[in-house]
C-alpha cells in the first residue's frame, strides 16, 4: 500500500498537468485570441470586435485600394438610382453573414462587416454576436457608424443586407438610419460583364475585374451551419474562415467600387473590353448621350458579340430616329435583324415603319413584312407575334393595291 501511494500521486499530478494544459489550451483557442478581436461595451451590453487596418496602397488581386478613396461626384451619382452624389467623401462598405437567406424577422446578421478610410488607412471592422441575445450590442455598437457617414456601398444591399438590418433595428425598437447615398455595386456589375461572366456573383466579378482569387474560402452556403454550429458547442471551430470571408468581401467592396467609379469616369477607351464599352454606354447613356454613343460605336467597331451586338445596335437606332436621321437608323435596324441568331420582331417592324411612313415606299415595307414572316415561321415565333405581322402585311397589300 506504501509503495502504491507515491505511483497514485505521480498519475494525479499528471491528470492535473494535463487538465492545465487543457484549460490553457481552450484558453489560447478563444474566439477572441483567434481573431485578434476584444470585447466592447456598449449602452446594451457587449460585443465582439475585430479591426484589421490596410495601407491605402494595399493591392486587393490587382487593384489598388486608394482607387476609391479619390472617386469622383460624377461616377457616383451614374451609378445610383437617385442620381445624386453622396454629401461628402466618407462612405462606409457594408457586408453582412446571416443565419440565413429568407430574410424575415426570424434571420439575424450574426456579423456585420464593414469598412472605411481613416486618413491613409483602410480599416475593417467585424461586429459578431457570441449569442443571439448580443445582438442589442451588436446594433448598439452599428448605430454611430453609420450615422456618422455620408453614404453606404454595398453589393445587392438594396435586396438583402439593407433591407435586413433595418428590420432588425426596427424589432429593437431603434430607428434605421437612413443614408441619402446608397451605391449597390450588383447592378453596375450586371451592366458591365454580365455578357462575359457565367454569374454575377460577388466572388465570379472580383475574380474576372479584380483579380481576386480566394484561397481556403468558406463557400457562403455553409457560412450559416458553422455558426449554428458555434452556439451549440461554444468552440470557434470555422468561424476564422467566416470572419475572412467577410473581410474579402470589405475588401473587394472598396475595390470594386474604385474599379467601376474610374471605368465610368475615363469612357470610352480602348483599354476596356467590348462587353465593358456596351455596358459603359448604357449607364452614360441617360445623362450624356454624346458620351454614350461613343462607347457603343467604339464596342460595335471592337467586335462586340451576339446577342449584345444587337441589343446596342437597336439603341443606336432609335437614337437616329429621335433625330430624324432615317436612313441611319434603318440600316442599323436592318444590321440588327439579319445579324441576330434569334428572331425579334421588333428591329423588322422599324424598318418596315421607316420605309412606309418616312421613306414613303410601301413596295420595301411589303417586301421586309414578308421577309420577317419567313424568318417568324423559321423560329417558331409565338402566335400573337405571326399574327401582327400578318395584320401589317395585309394592310400594305391593301395601300400598294389601291397605289395602282
Amino acid at each position: 500500500m506504501s509503495d502504491a501511494i507515491p505511483d497514485l500521486s505521480r498519475v494525479i499530478q499528471r491528470l492535473e498537468a494535463t487538465r492545465r494544459i487543457n484549460v490553457a489550451s481552450r484558453q489560447m483557442s478563444s474566439l477572441e485570441d483567434l481573431l485578434g478581436g476584444v470585447v466592447e461595451e456598449t449602452e446594451r451590453g457587449r460585443v465582439l470586435v475585430v479591426r484589421r487596418r490596410f495601407e491605402a496602397g494595399h493591392l486587393h488581386g490587382r487593384q489598388l485600394l486608394d482607387a476609391a478613396r479619390g472617386m469622383a461626384d460624377a461616377p457616383l451619382a451614374l451609378l445610383t438610382r437617385t442620381g445624386a452624389p453622396p454629401a461628402g467623401p466618407r462612405l462606409l462598405y457594408l457586408d453582412t453573414e446571416t443565419t440565413g437567406l429568407a430574410g424575415g424577422t426570424g434571420t439575424y446578421a450574426f456579423l456585420v462587416g464593414v469598412g472605411f478610410f481613416d486618413g491613409e488607412t483602410f480599416e475593417v471592422r467585424q461586429y459578431f454576436m457570441r449569442d443571439l441575445d448580443e445582438e442589442p450590442a451588436l446594433l448598439a455598437a452599428l448605430d454611430p457608424l453609420l450615422r456618422d457617414m455620408d453614404g453606404l456601398v454595398t453589393y445587392n444591399g438594396t435586396g438583402f443586407d439593407l433591407p435586413l438590418l433595418e428590420t432588425r433595428f426596427v424589432l429593437a425598437r431603434r430607428r434605421w438610419p437612413e443614408a441619402a447615398f446608397h451605391l449597390d455595386l450588383l447592378p453596375a456589375a450586371r451592366r458591365l460583364w454580365s455578357g462575359r461572366l457565367p454569374d454575377c456573383r460577388l466572388g465570379t466579378v472580383e475574380q474576372h475585374a479584380l483579380g481576386f482569387a480566394r484561397e481556403w474560402d468558406l463557400p457562403g452556403a455553409l457560412i450559416p451551419s458553422v455558426y449554428f454550429e458555434y452556439l451549440r458547442r461554444k468552440a470557434p471551430g470555422e468561424l476564422p474562415r467566416v470572419f475572412e470571408h467577410n473581410r474579402h468581401d470589405i475588401l473587394s467592396l472598396a475595390a470594386l467600387a474604385g474599379r467601376v467609379a474610374d471605368a465610368v469616369a475615363r469612357a470610352p477607351g480602348p483599354e476596356f473590353g467590348v462587353e465593358e464599352l456596351a455596358g459603359l454606354g448604357r449607364l452614360w447613356e441617360a445623362v450624356d448621350p454624346d458620351r454614350g454613343e461613343a462607347c457603343y460605336r467604339m464596342a460595335l467597331a471592337g467586335g462586340l458579340p451576339s446577342p449584345a451586338r444587337e441589343r446596342v445596335r437597336g439603341r443606336l437606332a432609335w437614337r437616329e430616329k429621335r433625330r430624324a436621321r432615317w436612313d441611319a437608323s434603318r440600316v442599323l435596324w436592318e444590321e440588327a435583324a439579319r445579324g441576330a441568331r434569334f428572331f425579334d420582331s421588333r428591329p423588322w417592324e422599324e424598318m418596315a415603319k421607316i420605309h412606309e411612313h418616312r421613306l414613303r415606299d410601301l413596295a420595301a415595307a411589303h417586301a421586309v413584312v414578308t421577309e420577317a414572316l419567313e424568318h417568324a415561321r423559321v423560329h417558331r415565333a409565338p402566335g400573337g407575334v405571326v399574327e401582327a405581322l400578318h395584320h401589317r402585311l395585309g394592310r400594305l397589300s391593301r395601300r400598294l393595291e389601291r397605289a395602282r
